[in-house]
């Protein structure tokens, strides 16, 4: 008996699902594809229990015909290729011809679709791969798939599905990028008949993002728009460097208006914001490249979320030379820092060879400003309340005198100098940047030279009582884009990423709480009302148990 047997037609599809189809909202991807490829106007999606239970997809799409909705079942069936030639210039969304033939093997699926609105429509109803029935059925011109009972058939894949908040919050993340991708189709998402998104047609991708996104993410937003001949067309949107986040969760990419994962787009969007971020934290982005199809390989994954460039390199180095661009044009990023050859936003004075020599004693913070050294004595001032933590590091008027018109904001020292202090206490050596380079020597000549104006200095520098200080002895001196406090120690300088240090001491903070028990909470009289995007507001169901014993109840 041979023991190599060719697998039955069913069998290789459930195999081939698992590429396809590793969880609802890969089906949802797939099914908005084939919808969008349809040339529809309006696409409603319909889920319940996280798609376990259902998932249906309608469009008014251009249907099809009884025939072909039969055939669109069987594997590798598909309209949008003939021959390999096709593959090199493929412009609609699918054309594997896999994802309906995956899916409903693994499902219990029903088609409905009609492209005349004067003839019948079609009803197709396959169960774990097997035809059950096809009739004539009633529906408007376009197409509805509804799929129940996901791996119904396949309990070793049903036993891997996450939690329902879970499957939501990824099926509500496909569901946002292709309505960001195509402003001009209306979306529509029902969650156990609660409507999550509803984004009716709009004119460019701004008033679409707005409708997702709501107005306090717009009012951080900056275009972009570059490229290069031949490599590629960038436009879209990125976030202010202070619109942050922990993931990358908030970047959508878009290849030829094709949702895509990818590590060369995510590598260059880095590499733009490399000198105004710090790691560990991503900007907001909505990325389009637009190159010819010659130029990408579609056909890496079944999934068609992974892409190929043919010159990543150079497609990276554009990505970023436009973000580089739209940064320096919103005035976060000097000048010469567009360059691609620039590598920090701190370099030495040595390394600066296109910049004007600094006056002896001089720190340079960027092109044309200079710090005054040690020479001029610095008066304290005690003008500021101590009571300053929690509060954002920042000064309504920041002071202009000193740093000319560089991009730097500076706070007062003795409003940022308990904070430290805690940070200080909390931190160790990985999170503050120690630069260990000594201060150039004073020569006698450079006593002599007048040193710039130093009105100001008062009320950015206080010496405060740093015995008062029991874990350190750090120096703060200023504070840099919104982002950084600039301090000095007995080592050397200290670069601190403020908005890090906040973050952990209100994580050691609510850890204590969560330690010591009980936490009291009192309802507020007035509720704070927290804007979330679709996806973060299914992403809060999976935490808002913990939240609540946190003592923040909703």
């Amino acid at each position: 008996m041979n023991k190599i047997r060719v697998l039955s037609d069913n069998l290789a599809n459930q195999i081939a699902a698992g590429e396809v189809v590793e969880r609802p909202a890969s089906v949802i991807k797939e099914l908005v594809e084939n919808s969008i490829d349809a040339g529809a106007s309006r696409i409603k999606i319909e889920i319940e229990l996280g798609g376990r239970r259902l998932m249906r997809i309608s469009d008014d799409g251009e249907g099809m015909e009884r025939d072909d909705a039969i055939l669109c079942f069987e594997r590798h069936a598909t309209s949008k290729i003939r021959e390999l030639d096709d593959l090199g210039r493929i412009v609609t969304l699918g054309f594997r011809g896999e994802a309906l033939a995956s899916i409903a093997s693994v499902a219990r699926v029903e088609l409905l679709t009609n492209t005349d609105a004067d003839k019948p429509a079609t009803r197709v109803v396959i169960e774990g791969g097997r035809l059950l029935d096809v009739k004539d059925a009633a529906r408007p011109v376009g197409t509805t798939i509804t799929v129940r009972d996901l791996f119904f058939n396949t309990p070793a894949r049903r036993k891997f599905m996450r939690s329902e908040a879970t499957e939501n919050y990824h099926i509500t993340l496909i569901a946002t990028h292709y309505a960001l991708a195509h402003p001009d189709i209306a979306f529509t998402l029902m969650n156990n008949g609660r409507e999550t998104i509803s984004a009716a047609p709009a004119k460019d991708l701004k008033e679409r993002a707005f409708q997702i996104f709501g107005s306090s993410l717009m009012e951080s937003l900056i275009p972009v728009s570059g490229g290069r001949d031949h490599v590629a067309r960038v436009s879209g949107f990125i976030s202010a460097p202070r619109e942050r986040r922990t993931n990358r969760d908030s970047q959508y990419f878009f290849v030829n208006h094709r949702f895509v994962r990818d590590k060369t787009i995510a590598e260059g969007l880095r590499e733009g914001f490399r000198s105004v971020l710090p790691n560990g934290v991503y900007p907001v982005a909505f990325l389009f490249l637009d190159l010819p199809p010659e130029e990408i390989d579609v056909n890496v994954h079944p999934a068609k979320t992974e892409i190929r460039f043919r010159r990543s390199e150079a497609v990276k180095d554009v990505i970023g030379e436009s973000v580089r661009m739209s940064l320096a044009q919103a005035g976060f990023l000097a000048e010469d820092e567009t360059r691609p050859e620039r590598l920090d936003a701190f370099m030495s004075p040595t390394e600066r060879t296109s910049d004007p020599p600094l006056a002896d004693g001089a720190t340079s913070f960027g092109p044309g400003t200079a710090f005054a050294g040690s020479g001029a004595p610095i008066e304290r001032t005690d003008d500021v309340s101590k009571d300053t933590m929690g509060k954002e590091l920042t000064t309504e008027e920041p002071p202009s005198g000193l740093f000319g018109d560089a991009l730097v904001d500076i706070a007062p020292a003795s409003l940022v100098f308990e904070q430290i202090a805690e940070t200080r206490r909390i931190f160790d050596h990985e999170t503050i940047t120690a630069i260990e380079e000594p201060p150039p020597a004073r020569s006698a000549r450079s006593e002599n030279r007048a040193l710039p104006p130093v009105d100001s200095a008062e009320r950015i520098v206080s010496t405060a009582e740093i015995d008062e200080v029991r874990y350190s002895k750090i120096r703060p001196i200023a504070q840099l884009h919104d982002s950084f406090i600039i301090a000095v120690d007995d080592e050397g300088m200290l670069l601190i990423d403020q908005h890090v240090a906040h973050e952990r001491i209100l994580f050691d903070k609510y850890r204590k709480q969560e330690t010591d028990r009980p936490i009291e909470s009192q309802n507020l009289l007035l509720p704070e009302t927290v804007d979330l995007t679709p996806a973060q507001a299914e992403a809060f169901q999976l935490v808002e148990a913990d939240l609540a014993s946190l003592g923040f109840g909703t």
